[in-house]
């Protein structure tokens, strides 16, 4: 095999995501697995899985998960890239344990994990690494030699990902009606988190107002508006905003939500507005409701012209992407030296979560990173 094209030492890929139901009756046991030991009442679960049932009990995200597998293993075997590729989830089936189980049983050794989040924080990052840790200690305790795993870095400024949104975004004005388009507003959203979990993002030099967590989704709508400045001619307004805000109502959330963002758009007399949902590689349940649902809907009773652009799913640049981000860590785990490919005035991120990056709600090992137990 080429030098270019060696994944070595890893031996597999395994793509690790959130996990959805896909059945009305797996809403409420998925949900119980996603709020475990918070103590949440099943009735109060039912009322929640409502976002569910509305699609008929199942979650795009599984079959968003099944095509970038595809993807994946299409761009691999084309480019000579001989690297197994595995598919485990933190709250559904297939479980990453079981999927780490199979791994260890198929023999592998050393792994490489792509997350299904691109930025920095608690629950886009660090929770998944508790996550290995847990699968990983259970994998022990049955007696089972337990594979190395590492962590592909945050890749939301790789050109794999940031152009398929750009591309999207334009797509979106070109399907405005042609009075309103030049004077569309962009609001680029993503998932909101609580402001102590966002000012704690990144490492620990990353943490203060926002933390790496806006800090990051901040320089990918820029990068993404200069890129359509450059391709129409025309500076469209944009702005960050949040959506699919959930737990206690006095706990500070960012801030604004998308419904509240276009309502204070509409008041300012912006003719049109594309949500852009740079915070999401796919369209799973988040987007279609809070965006395809629940937004659309605030817009038509404002009167408001919007359009969603598309997330990145399956797109081959993505998968193009990942293959760069493997190639690219192996080399630097053989000890060669590399120039990582990012946008953006952020640079590449950190290869190896540092001591104090994303910090947990409360102590727990967390594989994949420099406190790992699983070095």
């Amino acid at each position: 095999m080429p030098d270019a094209l060696d994944a070595t030492p890893y031996d597999a890929l395994l793509l690790l995501s959130f996990g959805g139901p896909e059945g009305p009756d797996d809403v409420v046991p998925f949900l119980e697995n996603v709020t475990r030991g918070r103590g949440i009442p099943k009735e109060r679960l039912k009322e929640v899985g409502q976002h569910y049932f509305l699609f008929g009990g199942v979650s795009p995200i599984n079959d968003q998960n099944r095509a970038l597998l595809q993807a994946l293993r299409e761009d691999f075997a084309a480019h000579g890239l001989d690297l197994p590729v595995y598919w485990g989830n933190r709250n559904w089936a297939p479980y990453l344990t079981d999927t780490l189980r199979e791994m260890a049983a198929d023999g592998h050794r050393r792994i490489l994990v792509l997350a299904t989040s691109a930025y920095a924080s608690y629950s886009g990052c660090r929770q998944y690494r508790e996550n290995l840790a847990d699968a990983l200690a259970a994998l022990q305790a049955e007696g089972v030699d337990v594979p190395a795993v590492d962590k592909l870095r945050h890749y939301f400024n790789h050109p794999g990902f940031v152009e398929p949104m750009a591309d999207g975004v334009l797509r979106a004005l070109a399907d405005l009606p042609e009075d309103v388009r030049a004077g569309a507003h962009i609001a680029f959203t993503t998932h909101s988190i609580p402001n102590a979990a966002a000012d704690t993002s990144g490492p620990v030099e990353s943490h203060g107002d926002g933390g790496a967590y806006v800090a990051q989704h901040l320089d990918v709508a820029r990068l993404i508006a200069d890129a359509v400045r450059e391709r129409t001619g025309v500076d469209h307004p944009w702005q960050l905003v949040y959506q699919s805000r959930s737990g206690a109502p006095h706990i500070p959330w960012l801030e604004p939500d998308i419904c509240d963002h276009l309502e204070e758009r509409h008041a300012a007399g912006v003719p049109a507005v594309v949500m852009a949902p740079i915070g999401f590689v796919s369209d799973h349940m988040e987007v279609l409701y809070d965006l395809d649902t629940e937004a659309k809907a605030k817009a038509e009773e404002l009167g408001l012209p919007v359009r969603r652009s598309a997330t990145v799913g399956a797109d081959p640049r993505f998968a193009a992407a990942v293959r760069e981000l493997i190639l690219e860590r192996a080399a630097v785990e053989r000890g060669r030296k590399v120039t990582p490919c990012a946008l953006g005035a952020l640079g590449p991120s950190h290869d190896v979560c540092p001591v104090g990056c994303c910090p947990a709600r409360a102590p727990r090992p967390a594989a994949a990173g420099a406190d790992s137990p699983y070095a």
